[in-house]
């Protein structure tokens, strides 16, 4: 199958079109190029449509993710020898079994940077089955810090490294794996050299299972657990000392989360498809999942100061 699914065009608009937007490795663009390489495709209102975000992101993208991975490495490093050299001082709300825990997350999460850096420059020349494994480490670690970040918000589990607190470390680690894995279903490489997360049709059931796991894992849950902390007092106790400090992971996420939801919507067409709409919903898709991206070079300095003050 296409790694784009056509979008309604125009009689006599180019029928096959290479991939070379943000879907290259990250994400799953409205846009390709066609054949003759000027970036036009006459589609919606027989018009030619645009696209200024490819060569945006083929720049910007490589410098991007290799300043966010040295960020990352550095922060996570710091956080680890704090964790060594002073672990009396990591206790609840941020203890040392979770912020332990939410490091190993982001430093899985920074390895595969390097590899999508490269991917992104020179092409996917791995195949398809790092592909999809490099899919699922991905969203492996982003699904687990978000259910580690939910569970210390609601409950003292992680108060201390016992038995409890490890059967409930390994159901979250296995369970996120488990949701992880339409995500590496539903990606793919494309003509060898794109390593795309959607290479399949918007509604295929990968794809499908993979969104509805996703909005929930970073909108309905910090959604639910917002409320639900504002609605019982005895919640806030946890915020007031300083666990508010790990929702820099869900905030630095939510966006991209409500990005992923429109552009179901634009492709299923529940939204009307015009060529305005997507040369725009191309950059704020690529600015969000940038946004998201960010949380592996942030969240282990933000969790070490707010320790710290």
């Amino acid at each position: 199958p296409d790694a784009h699914p056509p979008h309604p065009q125009s009689p006599g608009a180019p029928a096959n079109q290479t991939l070379l937007d943000f879907e290259e490795i990250m994400g799953n663009f409205s846009y390709d190029d066609s054949d003759d390489g000027d970036g036009a495709l006459l589609d919606y209102d027989a018009a030619p449509c645009h696209n200024h975000f490819c060569p945006l992101f083929q720049r910007v993208a490589p410098p991007f993710l290799a300043v966010t991975c040295a960020m990352a490495t550095l922060g996570t490093a710091a956080l680890l020898v704090a964790l060594a050299k002073r672990p009396q001082a990591w206790q609840w709300p941020q203890s040392r079994a979770l912020v332990a825990q939410l490091a190993l997350g982001t430093g899985l999460f920074a390895a595969l940077l390097p590899a999508l850096a490269a991917g992104i420059a020179w092409g996917w020349h791995l195949g398809t089955g790092l592909c999809r494994l490099t899919h699922l480490l991905w969203h492996w670690s982003l699904f687990a810090q978000a259910l580690l970040v939910a569970s210390a918000s609601w409950g003292t589990s992680w108060a201390r490294w016992d038995p409890q607190s490890r059967r409930l470390a390994v159901a979250i680690w296995a369970g996120a794996l488990l949701l992880a894995t339409p995500a590496a279903l539903a990606g793919g490489t494309v003509a060898g050299t794109s390593c795309v997360r959607r290479s399949v049709g918007i509604l295929s059931p990968a794809y499908v299972l993979h969104l509805a796991f996703s909005l929930c894992l970073l909108l309905l849950l910090p959604t639910g657990l917002l409320v639900a902390t504002l609605a019982v007092p005895a919640r806030r106790a946890s915020w007031q000392a300083g666990g508010g400090a790990s929702w820099v992971f869900f905030g630095l996420w939510a966006p991209y989360g409500v990005a992923l939801a429109v552009e179901f919507l634009l492709h299923a067409q529940l939204l009307e498809p015009t060529c305005g709409t997507f040369e725009s919903f191309d950059h704020a898709l690529g600015l969000s999942e940038g946004l998201g991206v960010l949380h592996c070079g942030l969240g282990p300095p933000v969790l070490l100061l707010a320790r710290l003050c």
